[in-house]
């Protein structure tokens, strides 16, 4: 089974390569379009085109997609770890640990937040796909600390809306190298996928617009512990800006961290927290908060630091 799609261009895409044009375009990475021009699956005014030449604004595309493979299964496995924070018929908030993702998906085969909520008896919203349900927002693999799931069908809708809305405050607690100057700021950096690596993001021009505000409450010979609130919520968005501005979370290899200071702290991961979680209660709209203690491989780290003085 395949999806084929016809469509004119759009402007914005005018001169872009086809395998970036059509991973914007589409939603896909440019490792499957790359794939799609191999086979000989992208059309432009009915010719084969190469992942290497360039859109043309009006030209009609035609790509053949294949059917995606059978939904990821949820599994209800237990999460060593994985503390409830609270829970009521609304929602449940969990401190996420290190190696644990939000939900299921392609490629990822270990645990997951949904799982070990599943895997605890929690009844969670059928809202969403089949694989995420109850999910609102989600913390990296390697990212720690607190998040919220939706428990009703009427908690998932008003916290999707209110992360949306941008009306719930997330505060993270992040080590990055250096002393960022000024100590307290704004980055307003746009992101978008890496115009090279797929895994990767990067802030690129006309990318989504990301906002990320920081405050310095300490810093150490050779980092800053930071609190950063996040007004928008892209994905990799701390690690991204901060990388941008060559001040990277310590032990973030993936964005230009220091590998030599990662060792030293004993760091196997981005140093970096889900502090502090804020919302509307979805059952009658109380301002509810909730926070998060740091793990003891990131405690250990900012002791190692302390010591240097």
């Amino acid at each position: 089974m395949s999806d084929t799609r016809t469509l004119p261009i759009p402007d914005g895409l005018d001169g872009m390569r086809v395998d970036a044009g059509l991973s914007k375009l589409l939603g896909i990475s440019r490792t499957v379009v790359v794939a799609l021009t191999e086979a000989g699956d992208v059309l432009v005014d009915g010719r084969p085109a190469g992942k290497s030449d360039r859109l043309l604004a009006g030209a009609w595309l035609e790509v053949t997609l294949p059917q995606p493979d059978r939904p990821v299964e949820l599994k209800a496995v237990a999460v060593p770890g994985l503390e409830i924070i609270h829970q009521d018929d609304d929602v449940v908030v969990v401190d996420k640990p290190v190696g644990v993702a939000a939900h299921p998906s392609p490629g990822w085969s270990g645990p997951t937040v949904i799982g070990g909520l599943a895997a605890a008896g929690l009844r969670i919203s059928t809202s969403g796909a089949a694989e995420r349900q109850g999910v609102v927002h989600r913390l990296d693999v390697g990212t720690t600390g607190v998040m919220v799931v939706a428990k009703s069908e009427h908690a998932y809708t008003v916290l999707k809306r209110a992360f949306k809305e941008r009306t719930v405050e997330k505060r993270y607690h992040a080590l990055v190298q250096g002393h960022p100057d000024p100590s307290v700021g704004t980055i307003d950096a746009p992101i978008d996928r890496h115009p090279r690596h797929d895994y990767r993001w990067a802030v690129v021009a006309g990318g989504k617009p990301s906002i990320t505000h920081y405050e310095t409450i300490e810093a150490f010979r050779a980092a800053s512990l930071l609190d950063v609130k996040l007004e928008t919520g892209r994905t990799h968005q701390i690690r991204v800006h901060f990388s941008a501005l060559r001040h990277p979370c310590v032990g973030d290899l993936t964005y230009g961290a220091d590998p030599t200071l990662a060792k030293r702290l004993g760091l196997t991961r981005q140093w970096l927290h889900a502090r502090t979680l804020g919302f509307h209660h979805p059952a009658d709209g109380r301002w509810v908060e909730f926070t998060s203690e740091y793990p003891a491989d990131l405690a250990a780290a900012l002791a190692t630091l302390a010591d240097d003085y």
